[in-house]
C-alpha cells in the first residue's frame, strides 16, 4: 500500500485554518464527506468516538485522526497543513500543524492498520515533516507525501 493509494492530489489542504481540535476534525470530516459522499456528521461522530479512546495526536506536531465507517469503498485520506498550530491533546503536549485523516470501511481488516502504519512511518520522519512545513504549494506537498524516494516510505 502506497500513500497515493490513500490520498489524491485534490485532498491536500495546504493552508488549512482551524482554531481547535474539534473545529479541525469537523472541517476535515466535511471535506471527507465531499470526497466520499458519506454524511459529514456521521464521519465526525466516528472520529470523535475514536478520539475518546485516546488522542490521535501522535507527537512532534502530527495528528492522524482515523475511524472505520460503513459505506466506504476503500481506505481514503486527506492531508491538512494548518496555518497555525492547534492543541490536539497530543501525547507529547505539543501543538499540531500536520494532520493526515484516514477513513476505512468497517470491514477493512488489516488494510486499515497497514494504512495507519504507512502514514505513521512517513510522518515520523523529521526531515519529511520539516519539508512539509516549509512548503505552501498543495501539489508539492502531494509529491512529497507520495514520493517513493522519501526516506520514510
Amino acid at each position: 500500500m502506497e500513500i497515493e493509494d490513500l490520498l489524491s492530489a485534490d485532498c491536500i489542504l495546504a493552508d488549512f485554518k482551524a482554531s481547535s481540535k474539534k473545529q479541525a476534525v469537523q472541517a476535515l470530516a466535511r471535506q471527507m464527506a465531499l470526497k466520499t459522499g458519506l454524511n459529514a456528521r456521521e464521519i465526525f461522530a466516528k472520529l470523535l468516538e475514536r478520539e475518546k479512546l485516546g488522542s490521535t495526536g501522535v507527537g512532534r506536531g502530527v495528528a492522524i485522526p482515523h475511524a472505520r465507517i460503513d459505506g466506504l469503498e476503500g481506505v481514503t485520506g486527506i492531508f491538512a497543513k494548518l496555518k497555525s498550530p492547534i492543541d490536539f491533546d497530543s501525547v507529547d503536549d505539543h501543538p499540531v500543524d500536520l494532520v493526515f485523516m484516514l477513513l476505512a470501511p468497517e470491514e477493512a481488516g488489516t488494510d486499515h492498520l497497514k494504512a495507519l502504519a504507512k502514514v505513521s512511518r512517513l510522518l515520523r520522519d523529521k526531515e519529511t515533516c520539516e519539508k512539509l512545513r516549509m512548503t505552501e504549494d498543495a501539489s508539492a506537498i502531494f509529491a512529497m507525501l507520495a514520493s517513493p524516494t522519501s526516506a520514510a516510505a
